[in-house]
């Protein structure tokens, strides 16, 4: 690997770390073969979620029109002067991630410009380009050449991202509406959201987990800690919700604290290594 290409992997590296301490602490479970590849990976989807989230005095619409430009052409080219940019690149270049699941993810990107509310297609649609084609990216990168086994963990990756992407809509949705006018979930008035709401949604994300689970359990050993880390730590979360009324879902946001994380860790590499899943 050339130091340009070196560099830019570090960048990215230092961006999942800056963004996600959670996140990070899954990818450093990852035999080392994998990380540089993941952290590029999330550079990426982290600085397009920049574009549609943070940047409010800006041409948001322009700026994402030109980072779909940009990342096109960086992997046409293989290069990009933009760090994080040729970081992906190279993740797409070298694991043949597929073009079908970037379209997506910028697709999803693209409706959090203008979209307030969603229909369940929408959502549907919205939820598979923003998270599970992520899983899959990185699934990708794990069964690099391994077409059959890719294709047999697709659903369950999928599931998982799915569950991921639906708890952070519920422990977002009071931000998400007040600071974006955003209502991700479909046909719920979030001015009155109920107990009956709340309980449909809860039920379809632990449907989701139960169907990513047997996944993660015939994952490579190589990174089914990683992964199992980040399925427990979002079960912690929708325990946490769960546990609350609707009000309180929307007077706060809820996380899982460091200690609890390290906790999570030594549960989850024990549980890992002697097959206690």
């Amino acid at each position: 690997m050339d130091l340009y290409t070196s560099n830019a992997l570090k960048c990215a590296e230092i961006t999942t770390k800056n963004y996600s301490t959670s996140f990070s602490m899954g990818v450093r479970t990852l035999n080392k073969k994998y990380r540089p590849a993941i952290y590029a990976i999330y550079g990426f989807v982290r600085f397009a979620d920049e574009i549609v989230d943070t940047f409010h005095d800006q041409d948001k619409a322009s700026l994402l029109k030109e980072f779909r430009q940009q990342t096109y052409d960086a992997i046409d080219k293989k290069m990009s002067t933009n760090p994080i940019l040729h970081a992906y690149q190279w993740a797409v270049n070298t694991y043949a991630i597929d073009r079908e699941l970037i379209d997506a993810f910028l697709f999803s990107m693209e409706m959090d410009l203008d979209k307030k509310t969603f229909s369940l297609d929408e959502y549907q649609r919205y939820i598979y380009g923003s998270a599970e084609v992520v899983g899959l990216m990185c699934l990708r990168v794990f069964y690099a050449g391994r077409d059959e086994e890719y294709k047999q963990l697709l659903t369950p990756a999928r599931k998982l991202g799915e569950a991921f992407q639906k708890v952070n809509f519920l422990r977002d949705i009071r931000s998400d509406l007040k600071e974006r006018g955003r209502v991700y979930f479909p046909e719920v008035d979030i001015e009155q959201f109920s107990k009956d709401d709340k309980d449909k949604i809860e039920q379809e994300i632990w449907e989701d987990f139960q169907g990513a689970f047997p996944g993660i359990k015939s994952l490579d050993k190589e990174v089914r800690l990683g992964v199992y880390l980040a399925y427990r730590y979002y079960l912690e979360l929708l325990r946490k919700i769960q546990g609350v009324s609707p009000g309180d879902v929307q007077k706060q946001r809820f996380r899982v604290s460091n200690t609890d994380k390290l906790i999570l860790l030594v549960k989850c590499y024990l549980r890992n290594k002697f097959g206690w899943m």
